[in-house]
């Protein structure tokens, strides 16, 4: 096989990447460069983000995702009335959901070389969304809509925050907002139909 034969496509494709795009590495710069710092594991030299503000960013985000389960729990348990039934329904659907969320942000947080903080102590005050218990089935769903209203905005300034500097991030925390959003819709459902 000829030289030119051997070409890889990264060399075929280095011209069209510098109209206006990073230059793509060569094979043996990619495998020299994974040879290094081997104990990072998935955060290569590439990696564009702020680690330390990200893990940050994600723990914050793990003990909302906890506390709004805590909430949800009680509020499955504690809903009484002739309305309840569905309403717990949803309450423990969302609980389950939020759980999946965390344990989804924890191994993101390992991924980058973090350690999730699954403390009880100071829970609530990392949380950005509130434990509020309520004592009504109107308040509980109450609470909870206004507890996926923060949810909704902190994901979507999480993702604005990372931009393109980590892009597995973003697109996880893109996935967890989808399902807040639902979750708020579910609720101002729910608070519409307590009115009829």
């Amino acid at each position: 096989m000829k030289q030119a034969e051997r070409l890889s496509s990264r060399a075929i494709l280095q011209p069209a990447a510098t109209a206006g795009k990073a230059p793509l590495s060569d094979i043996a710069t990619l495998r020299r460069r994974a040879r290094e710092n081997i104990g990072l594991g998935a955060v290569t030299e590439g990696y564009a983000g702020d680690r330390k503000a990200v893990i940050g960013m994600l723990n914050e985000a793990l003990a909302t995702e906890l506390v709004c389960v805590l909430r949800y729990k009680r509020h499955y348990f504690m809903a009484k009335g002739i309305h309840a039934d569905p309403v717990k329904g949803e309450f423990l659907a969302h609980a389950n959901e939020e759980m999946g969320h965390a344990d989804q942000l924890a191994k993101r947080i390992i991924e980058l070389g973090g350690e999730p903080n699954f403390s009880p102590d100071g829970l609530s005050g990392r949380s950005h969304a509130e434990y509020v218990e309520g004592d009504t089935l109107k308040s509980m769903i109450t609470e909870n809509l206004i507890a996926e209203r923060i949810a909704v905005e902190s994901y979507r300034e999480m993702v604005a925050y990372l931009a393109e500097a980590d892009p597995t991030t973003q697109r996880l925390l893109k996935e967890i907002l989808t399902v807040e959003e639902e979750h708020a819709d579910d609720l101002a459902s729910l608070l519409e139909g307590l009115k009829v």
